[in-house]
C-alpha cells in the first residue's frame, strides 16, 4: 500500500528517538507500505529539515540530505499532473494531497489531522503515526 509522509512526521523522527513517527521510519523500506514522493514534496523535506534547529544534535546538513536521498530511493517517485489547489486551507498541505491523490495513496501519515479535514472525498484518510502503525495490515 502506498503512503504520503508529512514533512511533519519526518521532523518528530528526528526529535525523539522513542515516538511513532521514528518507530515508523524505522520499518523503512516496508513489505507493508511503501511512502509516495513528489518533487514538490521532497524540496519540502529537504528545506525543513536541513534548518538548523530540525538538525538532531551532531546531524550535519550532508548527513540530513543523505538520509532524504535514502528515503526518497525507498519511495514510489510520482509524478503530479493536476493540482487540487486550493482544497486545503495551507497551500503546503494541497501538495501532500495532491502527491497522495496522484499516487493513489490509501493514507497520509501526519500529526496534523486537522489540516486534512475532507480529504475522505478523495478516498484518503490522515493518520497519525501511532495509529498508522496499530493497523492491522501493519501491526501484523
Amino acid at each position: 500500500m502506498k503512503i504520503v509522509l508529512d514533512t511533519c512526521v519526518l521532523v518528530a523522527a528526528m526529535r525523539s528517538r522513542q515516538g511513532a513517527s521514528q518507530q515508523l521510519l524505522r520499518r523503512l523500506p516496508s513489505p507493508q507500505f511503501t511512502p509516495a514522493l513528489s518533487v514538490a514534496l521532497y524540496m519540502e523535506w529537504q528545506a525543513v529539515l536541513t534548518r538548523p534547529e530540525h538538525l538532531p544534535a551532531g546531524m550535519d546538513i550532508e548527513r540530513m540530505l543523505g538520509f532524504l536521498r535514502y528515503l526518497a530511493s525507498i519511495a514510489y517517485l510520482q509524478d503530479v499532473h493536476y493540482l487540487w489547489r486550493p482544497f486545503l486551507r495551507d497551500p503546503d498541505d494541497d501538495m501532500v494531497l495532491e502527491c497522495a491523490v496522484a499516487s493513489g495513496s490509501r493514507y497520509i501519515v501526519t500529526h496534523n489531522l486537522k489540516d486534512f479535514r475532507r480529504i475522505d472525498q478523495f478516498g484518503i484518510t490522515a493518520i497519525t503515526p501511532a495509529d498508522f502503525l496499530q493497523l492491522p495490515e501493519i501491526s501484523s
